[in-house]
């Protein structure tokens, strides 16, 4: 069987997957910003992760995920102070929303979710040992990590210094050293989150939440550190560049995994053009299993263009994938083993587009009645977290079937009395709402038609 090889963003290569602890692979995936409802282009990151670790714990005894929730940051401050609402009940609501929509995409909670407010003392005990080592430096109630300190500063990216600063938004303030130079810790006023410490009352700056809690978790080396390219520069370089000169000996993360970015209609999301959706907005709108069919069919390095019609396309196929687990029967038998070629397409570096090839020619075989090839694409579709329930839930699914089989009732009383008009005409009615009927031996069964 083939080697799992990942994309890694630092040596910009494919690599061999080679774990520092083959008993317990450590992953750590940046979450979310805890101020509104999640919208599709933070989905990326999360079903990225969520087929990562459900490749690895295939592959491997333990794994241990790890995925934070950043409920102190500037913005969640100004939208509870827009909501008129205290700032626990803005990032208590949000966070469970987060956890909602997931939930709904079938996408795996963490093993371990901690939030930045529960790890002050471990930032504070980092920005101390930086200081300590002459990489940190205080200003004017700030704390700033010194970038010139660290040699390798723009590694990961693969850029220096000076192109990355030139090409940054960053903030000039006359208590810089550096341009560059970034926010260990700022001071609140009285409006503001703080916690005492060393360097007055104050907030951690963004950077040093995920390196405290990662280290916390996971320890000062592990395995897979992800999320989107957007956060490639500065949030990655910068918790690179902190956690490595508060452990020098360590790698941090081994390796580097960033998704690509998601279009809304070939253009950027943006509120102003009207093509920005949260989950729910979508959720809505479609099912669940066809948004996460959608977000499955591009690499995830790749972009992806996310359009109402391609949702629809992915709905149309999950109709055609289902139907195939039902001609081969694949939900009355015993569990398969996952494909091989289902597997090898996901160890090419996560390659979701030819895993949904292989299920595809497995869908081919179990329409002709293979019950080995449609038990094996039950089996690799749930590895791809597609699947949620049976055939029949699918296409049942937000239909009051109540009203049907009372229609269906009539129907059949109608024919026993040889009101054959009646009977033809209850057809018609739900043949028109999209539902079809079937007669066979057993008596009468619906399904939804395809859209």
């Amino acid at each position: 069987m083939s080697v799992l090889r990942l994309h890694d963003t630092q040596t910009r290569e494919k690599r061999v997957f080679s774990p520092l602890d083959p008993q317990n692979v450590r992953v750590y995936f940046c979450g979310p910003t805890v101020y509104d409802r999640a919208h599709i282009g933070n989905l990326r990151a999360m079903m990225c992760a969520d087929v990562l670790v459900r490749l690895l714990r295939v592959c491997f005894p333990k794994v241990t995920y790890v995925r934070n929730v950043t409920d102190v940051d500037d913005k969640i401050t100004a939208r509870a102070r827009e909501n008129g609402e205290d700032i626990a009940s803005l990032t208590t609501r949000t966070t469970a929303a987060f956890h909602e929509d997931l939930a709904a995409l079938n996408i795996l909670p963490p093993d371990i979710e901690p939030r930045a407010t529960h790890h002050i003392v471990e930032m504070l005990d980092m920005i101390a040992t930086l200081i300590k080592r002459g990489h940190a430096y205080e200003a004017h109630g700030h704390v700033l990590f010194s970038v010139r300190h660290f040699p390798d500063y723009g590694a990961l990216s693969g850029r220096s210094l000076d192109e990355l600063v030139a090409g940054a938004r960053v903030e000039v303030a006359s208590y810089k050293r550096d341009p560059g130079d970034f926010v260990l810790w700022k001071p609140s006023d009285a409006e503001q989150p703080g916690w005492d410490s060393p360097y007055g009352r104050g907030r951690p700056g963004w950077h040093i939440e995920c390196s405290a809690m990662s280290r916390r978790y996971l320890g000062e080396s592990f395995d897979i550190h992800g999320g989107g390219d957007d956060l490639l520069f500065p949030h990655h370089e910068n918790e690179r560049a902190q956690s490595l000169c508060c452990n020098p000996e360590g790698k941090f993360a081994a390796y580097w995994l960033h998704n690509g970015m998601l279009l809304s209609n070939g253009e950027k999301m943006s509120k102003s053009l009207g093509n920005f959706y949260t989950v729910r907005e979508v959720l809505d709108r479609a099912p669940a299993e066809a948004l996460r069919l959608l977000a499955l069919g591009a690499h995830y390095r790749s972009t992806l263009d996310f359009t109402w019609e391609k949702l629809a396309e992915a709905q149309h196929t999950l109709d055609r994938l289902y139907r195939a687990l039902e001609a081969g029967k694949a939900f009355e038998q015993s569990e398969a083993e996952i494909p091989v070629s289902v597997l090898d397409a996901l160890k090419d570096d996560l390659n979701t587009s030819l895993a949904l090839a292989a299920l595809h020619r497995l869908a081919d075989a179990a329409m002709q009645g293979d019950k080995q090839a449609a038990a094996g694409l039950l089996a690799g579709g749930r590895l791809l977290g597609l699947f949620f329930g049976t055939a029949e839930e699918w296409f049942r699914a937000g239909v009051d079937g109540s009203a049907i089989e009372a229609l269906i009732e009539e129907r059949l009383a109608a024919r026993k009395a040889k009101d054959f008009a009646r009977a033809d005409a209850i057809r018609k009615q739900l043949a028109d709402d999209g539902i079809l009927l079937e007669d066979g031996p057993g008596g009468t069964t619906w399904r939804k038609a395809s859209a």
